[in-house]
């Protein structure tokens, strides 16, 4: 009783945030792109010192670069969470975000380690605490320390314990396959334009994102800590390299949801072990859930007509924050919604994706939802 009790809780948390955020414009200022920057650290909070750097001075560095690079661009407006080394606390930059209803939130740090470990990392917010991204959670959520009334901002919210930040990531919960797509091409870009060493997206419960209401990330440009690294990441033509990097992704993903609705933004929805093995067994028909093919999301609202939709018929959107979510077909049978997938795929939409629904009409995992008929 207690489970099915904090189930609808959180059930009707998603749904008033989704509610609120489907009421909101498409662009917030003037019909521009608006890119929230936040340079991580600053003020009495210094950051990790590693090889005496001060991560709160180079964060801030990029972040200026970035944010140079991005005004050059006139449908993109950018806003700061400082521009000086100031201090800024973590839910009042989440705040600044939310107020100039942005349609991304970015903020850069530079990691730290007791090894000479080496490497960038984008982060989203997500509940996979073990390990080193808890460890990576914990040193970037114990600046609320340094804040006043802390407790009242963060409800007895205790870094050191795993248990507390598996709760903070409800809100951002309906952004997560965004900013999933937008780390990943901010990582492809460390790669192949600043020629950077890559360790990967991750998930982490991050305090500073938590209560931002748009795809939202966290970049670690490298690890102070490395003898090499550190020294390149404290010369301006290494924090150039880096910002531009950044750049490069964020108009690549501004691009990609505003004008190429033939792809999907999003990348598949990967299975566990145990449910692909157990697949075959499974009954093809799933009462009480509806299965779609994601084809396309996009910021443009179009019409679900299949002159749109390169002949597809029966198309459906959502709209989900400010961008719009296009499926293909509608079925309760599994076999059937992986046939429609072909043929989307068939027809150019070839990182097209199954999706589901439950009875009431909110997505679900597509584990969870073919897991269902053995619950």
């Amino acid at each position: 009783m207690q489970t099915t009790r904090k189930y609808i809780i959180v059930f009707l948390l998603f749904t008033f945030i989704t509610s609120l955020t489907c009421l909101e414009p498409l662009y917030a200022q003037e019909d521009k792109f608006v890119v929230v920057l936040d340079a991580g650290h600053g003020g009495h909070d210094s950051g990790n010192l590693g090889n005496g750097y001060k991560e709160k001075n180079i964060a801030l560095n990029v972040t200026l670069e970035v944010g140079k690079e991005l005004e050059k661009n006139k449908d993109i407006k950018v806003i700061y969470t400082r521009k000086t080394d100031v201090f800024v606390e973590l839910h009042e930059r989440a705040n600044i975000a939310n107020k100039a209803d942005a349609d991304l939130f970015v903020s850069i740090h530079c990691n730290a380690h007791s090894s000479q470990a080496s490497g960038t990392e984008t982060f989203v917010l997500g509940e996979k605490n073990t390990g080193r991204n808890f460890e990576v959670a914990k040193r970037e959520n114990e600046v609320i320390f340094l804040e006043d009334n802390y407790e009242q901002h963060y409800e007895g919210f205790d870094p050191s314990s795993p248990e507390s930040t598996i709760a903070i990531g409800i809100e951002q919960e309906v952004y997560v396959e965004q900013s999933i797509a937008l780390a990943r091409k901010i990582e492809d870009s460390f790669i192949s334009k600043a020629k950077r060493k890559s360790r990967g997206l991750k998930q982490a419960s991050l305090l500073v994102i938590r209560n931002t209401y748009m795809p939202s990330v966290l970049v670690e440009v490298g690890f102070l800590t490395n003898t090499k690294e550190g020294a390149y990441l404290n010369t301006k033509a290494g924090q150039s390299k880096m910002a531009s990097a950044i750049k490069d992704a964020i108009v690549d993903y501004k691009k990609e949801i505003d004008q190429n609705v033939g792809r999907s933004i999003l990348g598949t929805e990967k299975l566990d072990v145990d449910t692909v093995a157990t697949l075959e067994r499974l009954p093809l028909v799933y009462e009480g859930i509806t299965f779609k093919v994601q084809i396309a999301a996009s910021s443009k609202d179009l019409a679900p007509k299949s002159y749109n939709f390169k002949g597809l018929s029966e198309i459906s959107k959502l709209k989900v924050g400010k961008l719009y979510k296009y499926f293909y077909g509608s079925t309760s049978d599994y076999n059937k919604v992986k046939q429609l997938q072909e043929e989307a795929k068939s027809k150019g939409y070839t990182t097209s994706f199954v999706v589901a629904f439950n009875k009431s009409g909110t997505q679900i995992t597509l584990d969870e939802a073919l897991k269902s008929a053995t619950n």
